[in-house]
């Protein structure tokens, strides 16, 4: 009879969310107290992850390039880069391209709850909430910084680079082209979306 007790009493504290159909389902697993905020506009989602997708290409590229894969530089430049790679020189690559597109990754957390708990698989800190403004201070700084290297790129810096007699010239030139241009968008979308983590977070609470 006290076993019957005990589990009716544990039954009746176990939170219970309705289903689709209305009917009550099963436990509500652990997870972490979300902050009360209102959920990301579709926008935001879609502009982080195009700020995730836009280091893809250059990644790619940069790998394939560290791996030894001829990307089209010659003379002096393509031989200091043939005496690294494959050796050291891929593994910069590789780590370089890990590294941007683990910051990258860092933009989903502006529009999904992880920005706004830790999970709670992260040893020491995981369950607590995240202060906005730890999040925001430095994705806007990261936001006016690779604005200003993009556009930089985009009006000058890269035309200068392609015009020394070592780059990759014609289709090969193209395909790097290709490859680095969506990095210009990368700082916008950030700034955008980190404007809109802001206004959830922050300006909803005045």
């Amino acid at each position: 009879m006290s076993k019957l007790m005990i589990n009716a009493r544990t039954t009746a504290h176990r939170p219970r969310v309705a289903g689709a159909s209305g009917a009550v389902d099963a436990a509500v697993p652990d997870v972490p107290d979300v902050p009360d905020v209102p959920d990301a506009p579709r926008w935001a989602r879609l502009a982080a992850k195009a700020a995730v997708l836009s280091t893809v290409p250059s990644g790619v590229w940069r790998i394939v390039f560290g791996f030894g894969v001829p990307v089209g530089f010659t003379g002096a430049t393509a031989a200091a880069y043939g005496e690294h790679q494959p050796g050291w020189g891929t593994v910069y690559c590789v780590v370089l391209s890990a590294l941007t597109e683990a910051l990258a990754f860092l933009t989903l957390g502006l529009v999904r709850p992880w920005g706004r708990v830790v999970p709670r698989w992260i040893p020491l800190i995981g369950g607590r909430r995240v202060q906005p403004l730890a999040a925001i201070v430095p994705a806007l700084l990261g936001s006016v910084v690779l604005t200003v290297l993009g556009m930089e790129g985009l009006f000058g810096r890269w035309a200068q680079n392609l015009a020394d007699p070592d780059s990759p010239r014609g289709f090969a030139a193209l395909v790097m082209t290709a490859a680095y241009a969506p990095l210009v968008a990368w700082g916008p979308l950030l700034g955008a979306v980190t404007v809109d983590y802001a206004r959830r977070t922050l300006w909803r609470r005045r």
